[in-house]
């Protein structure tokens, strides 16, 4: 263990510590959610509410349905948590196998997501893994948490307070370009995980490491693990 070791790693979940659902998944809960408040929606229109979505994308939908952004998204985002938890269930979405690691990090942990705050908390609860982390944020299911997602460093700023540490002794590990670079913004080191369904994922902004597993972080000479501690 080094003397500039890191005070805290965070961790991004999706691709990360769980594994993703099919995009298919997603976007039948988006449609879901327009069968909810009886519209029938183009098919590009699903698609802008599915993944990846911008406050610019949710006002245009809504306008164009004449739908209310904070209840349509209310519904968008329970629904889009209920298709997830039913994807643990028949097994679709699962933990990584080298997430073990994570616990053999002697560093405080956290979890900075854009999913659903309560699909995280189901997800930790469902795979027993909740108490390796002291600090979890995920979005609000509201209009302006589209906003505070990665890459804005909202959740990033929340959890480093959270626990107490700087950001230049802190290293977020992620497994897309806005992972990286909201921990770049956010004055942290950065871990890029590339993973299988990352291969061809194109990095803007260079991250500290890149690594292919969870288990390839034990081996940076920054990152304290428990046996190095316990020595």
């Amino acid at each position: 263990m080094t003397d500039d070791a890191y005070d805290a790693v965070l961790f991004d979940n999706d691709g990360v510590l769980t594994t993703l659902v099919d995009r298919a998944v997603l976007r039948g809960a988006a449609a879901d959610t327009f069968a909810a408040f009886d519209v029938d929606p183009a098919p590009d229109d699903v698609d802008r509410v599915t993944v990846g979505v911008t406050p610019e994308d949710l006002a245009a939908v809504c306008e164009t349905y004449d739908l209310s952004p904070a209840e349509f998204w209310r519904v968008r985002d329970e629904t889009a948590s209920r298709a997830q938890i039913e994807a643990v269930h028949r097994g679709e979405k699962r933990l990584y196998d080298d997430v073990a690691a994570v616990e053999a990090i002697a560093r405080p942990k956290g979890v900075v997501s854009s999913n659903q705050q309560a699909t995280l908390d189901f997800l930790f609860d469902h795979f027993d893994v909740g108490g390796w982390f002291e600090t979890v944020y995920g979005r609000e299911p509201d209009p302006e948490s589209l906003a505070r997602k990665k890459p804005a460093t909202h959740y990033l700023d929340r959890a480093l307070a959270d626990l107490d540490v700087r950001s230049e002794r802190t290293l977020f590990v992620g497994d897309t370009w806005v992972d990286v670079v909201a921990g770049d913004r956010a004055g942290c080191d950065t871990a890029f995980v590339r993973r299988p369904h990352r291969r061809d994922h194109a990095l803007d902004t260079e991250p500290t490491y890149e690594v292919e597993t969870l288990d390839d972080l034990l081996a940076l000479d920054r990152v304290p693990t428990r046996e190095e501690v316990a020595r």
